[in-house]
């Protein structure tokens, strides 16, 4: 009897042994499909230095599709890496984030990432519910040999802009390259305009009835149509791989587009000299503002059962050295404060990222309803900027009725209040 009693104790004392050394899973799903390779990476470094915890990071195709199906069947992750957008913005209205200013890390990331994605919120939600990651950043690719065979300058002004193209045109060579073909395209420069030429917030002004469009996005289209004539011939029939691969080849000097077309640039021409700058918008020399967004932010859901652990994995990523890896395969800008090694194509760039004088793109705060880049391709394929704007302002209520409605409702419930 005391040996069977013995051996039961000692089953019981090995299967605790066993349960107390099995590791806490934490997934992450994201949605940066181009980031597999050193997201996989990371998970393999993590997964070699942490054994009480197991990090499982996946990317489906379509992964926002797929994470909103899981979240209707109430099947969640631990963490989603997600981008700044309206995504975001929903996920967090329907209460589906963490609170996560108790994380430590996030007195590490810069302010300025931190305002952009507070912005993002429809009304005014205390507590933080995203940590930034990564940024990108959208204004002009340049062709640097080509510049400094002709000694020209970059501008720093609208009127210096459009004299350079001038002066790119009159050698032979064109200035610039679109690939509309891809509505998505006609976004990147007209985001680049845009956070010089409008409100930040003028679509959160525009929610609460302070504003239209009309008032605000004239000028963004007056001067994206402006540079189709500098273009190639027949924008419209090029798509993006199209325009990678024309400015890869030198078929162009500059490439209105973002730091993300990069390793596609180079996939062409791995040997290119590439270099960025900002979009000029406005004629004041001082009135520049980079085009800088949150590409990638992780966030804790809501129901996280291990919210310590998850914490653990973000310790990890935020890590500098997980950092640096992740900004050398992906070309990226980091969100957090360091001494971080940027590519050099981002140079003329980068006194504006360190010193944090950037602004969010304008279509994170876009309804993908609304199909703005459409909206834009058909205005520049038809030259008419007031039907454009009408539209704009109506399609805009149209697709944000029950937002808007929300927006006055807490406006008015927060004026009364005070």
């Amino acid at each position: 009897m005391i040996r069977k009693i013995f051996l039961l104790t000692l089953a019981l004392l090995l299967i605790g042994n066993i349960a107390a050394a099995a590791p806490v899973e934490i997934e992450l799903v994201h949605y940066k499909q181009e980031a597999l390779e050193i997201f996989k990476q990371l998970e393999d470094e993590f997964n070699a230095t942490h054994t009480n915890i197991h990090l499982k990071i996946s990317s489906p195709t379509q992964a926002i599709t797929i994470l909103k199906t899981r979240f209707i069947r109430e099947n969640y992750p631990d963490i989603i890496g997600i981008g700044g957008d309206m995504d975001f913005s929903n996920f967090l209205d329907a209460e589906l984030l963490a609170d996560v200013s108790d994380y430590p890390g996030i007195k590490n990331i810069k302010q300025t990432y931190i305002n952009i994605v507070e912005g993002l919120e429809f009304v005014p939600t205390p507590g933080t519910f995203g940590v930034p990651y990564m940024a990108n950043a959208a204004g002009v690719l340049y062709n640097r040999d080509i510049f400094e065979q002709h000694g020209w300058k970059i501008p720093k002004t609208w009127l210096e802009f459009m004299a350079l193209c001038d002066q790119i045109q009159a050698a032979g060579i064109r200035p610039l390259y679109f690939g509309y073909k891809d509505t998505w395209t006609t976004l990147a420069p007209w985001n680049a305009l845009a956070v010089d030429l409008a409100p930040a917030d003028v679509c959160q002004r525009v929610n609460a009835g302070d504003t239209t469009f009309i008032e605000n996005y004239r000028e963004v289209a007056e001067k994206i149509q402006a540079l189709l004539k500098y273009g190639e011939d027949g924008p419209f029939a090029y798509g993006y791989n199209d325009a990678c691969t024309a400015f890869a080849n030198g078929d162009s000097a500059m490439y209105t587009i973002g730091s993300y077309a990069v390793p596609q640039i180079l996939s062409v021409n791995p040997n290119m000299n590439i270099d960025s700058f900002v979009m000029p918008g406005s004629n004041s020399p001082d009135g520049q503002t980079l085009n800088s967004g949150v590409d990638l932010m992780f966030c804790v859901m809501a129901n996280c059962p291990h919210k310590s652990e998850a914490y653990e994995v973000l310790d990890f990523l935020f890590k500098h050295e997980s950092i640096q890896k992740y900004i050398n395969a992906q070309n990226a800008v980091p969100c957090a404060t360091g001494d971080f090694e940027l590519p050099s194509m981002l140079d003329g760039m980068r006194e504006y990222i360190i010193s944090g004088k950037v602004a969010d793109f304008h279509d994170h705060h876009y309804p993908s309803e609304m199909a703005v880049d459409a909206q834009i391709q058909t205005f520049l394929l038809n030259g008419n900027v007031d039907a454009f704007l009408k539209k704009f302002d109506t399609d805009w209520v149209r697709y944000n009725r029950d937002l808007i409605a929300k927006v006055r409702r807490y406006n008015q419930t927060h004026r009364t209040e005070e």
